[in-house]
């Protein structure tokens, strides 16, 4: 029998550590690598996986996300089982309120899963970087008739302080919640390791209704799957831990690790965009049996110009996308995204350039982040002087200077999306 599997993609959350990218865009909608936003991924393993039923439930900031969502993920189909929809919070609780967390987000929606009658529910957030065959998952669920399976990623003890943190037994069963716990138990067998959750769930859509309706209505709870459903679910029934570590991706080689980033800070959305820039890269983008999908733009091929000494287009161990033009500019380890323009002598290294940037003559730029549309001037220096940055840019304290996109003192050519 092939199962009915319905597609909720959590995708409302402020994103406030990776502020400012976030300032006018929710997470999820921030660019990566390039062409892409970060909702991307997650989208992309869901079709990738055969599941074409999803709602995307949006609140914070949301234009940017469901102006993308428009441009390059919805489809019309006579099918009724294919859509991607973005969802608003809808106002069904008792107190006609926003969503309050992460259970109460569906909660809030019970109509449409009841409306789509699937067989499992796969509840997935919008904020992190990874591929995924999301039907192994559903798989493993079904084979251990469980009422609920959590995707969990072995990760070094010493890191249990910043996840919550999975106890299970040698099948994978699933004993108890800890969150953020440093002292949290170990992996049987793996002394040294904990299962850290990655926030994504197989549901049977029977123990999804009944548990969000008993959570509905306890006046204590956080309406928060992780604090709330999943501690008192696994007392009563078959909660099952998925080793994300067992996920296989087809035209992938045989042992090659699985990726995944929690791009939840300015610094780890900095490192994830960088390791694009390897020569075998972690995270592979040119694999056509598993594409990460996207907007379709007609942008230009990218364009080098110019080939005299101290005029030279040229990048070296970077990620350039389309319509770029590099007019005797030098750019190295770094990820240009679309349209950017590097003039003559201008230097960008180890920098994330996202859409339309200009960087002028003669100017240097080192370790920054420039938000879409970005002018900087001929001769202009960021990121050498971190104390001159600080007084102009956000900048991080391990160095990142940060520049908006819409701020008075830097001179922007159109409206930032």
């Amino acid at each position: 029998m092939q199962l009915r599997v319905l597609g909720i993609v959590l995708a409302g959350g402020k994103g406030t550590r990776l502020y400012p990218l976030t300032k006018e865009r929710a997470k999820p909608a921030v660019p990566f690598g390039g062409k892409y936003r970060i909702v991307d991924f997650v989208l992309s393993n869901f079709i990738n996986s055969g599941i074409y039923s999803i709602y995307v439930l949006t609140q914070f900031r949301s234009q940017s996300l469901l102006q993308h969502l428009s441009e390059g993920w919805q489809f019309g189909s006579l099918l009724k089982n294919q859509f991607i929809i973005p969802v608003p919070a809808q106002m069904r609780s008792p107190g006609e309120t926003w969503y309050q967390g992460t259970a109460d987000a569906i909660f809030q929606n019970l109509n449409l899963v009841e409306q789509a009658s699937p067989d499992v529910v796969a509840i997935f957030g919008a904020d992190h970087i990874y591929r995924m065959n999301i039907t192994q998952m559903i798989e493993f669920h079904q084979e251990r008739k469980a009422a609920c399976t959590v995707a969990a990623i072995p990760t070094e003890k010493e890191h249990a302080h910043e996840f919550g943190v999975i106890e299970t037994d040698e099948r994978g069963k699933i004993l108890a919640f800890h969150e953020k716990n440093p002292d949290a138990p170990t992996i049987p067998g793996r002394p040294g390791h904990v299962f850290a959750s990655m926030g994504n769930y197989i549901f049977s859509t029977k123990t999804l209704l009944e548990e969000l309706q008993a959570d509905a209505e306890d006046e204590e709870s956080t309406h928060d799957f992780g604090r709330d459903i999943l501690p008192k679910l696994v007392e009563r029934a078959e909660v099952f831990s998925y080793d994300f570590q067992t996920n296989k991706i087809p035209g992938e080689p045989e042992g090659k690790e699985v990726y995944w980033r929690d791009v939840g800070t300015i610094d780890a959305y900095y490192e994830a965009n960088m390791d694009l820039r390897a020569v075998s890269p972690a995270l592979n983008l040119y694999n056509r049996q598993w594409p990460l999908r996207t907007t379709g733009f007609p942008d230009p091929p990218a364009k080098f110009t110019f080939d005299m000494e101290g005029r030279r287009g040229l990048a070296i161990d970077s990620a350039v996308s389309g319509g770029c033009i590099l007019s005797g500019g030098m750019v190295r380890n770094s990820v240009l995204a679309r349209g950017v323009k590097v003039h003559t002598g201008a230097v960008v290294e180890d920098s994330i350039i996202l859409d339309n940037c200009d960087i002028g003559r003669r100017a240097r730029v080192r370790r920054a982040i420039l938000d879409k549309n970005v002018r900087i001037p001929p001769d202009a220096v960021i990121g050498y002087d971190l104390e001159a940055d600080k007084k102009l840019y956000h900048v991080t304290e391990s160095g990142l200077v940060v520049i908006e996109g819409n701020r008075s003192n830097v001179d922007v050519s159109a409206v930032m999306i």
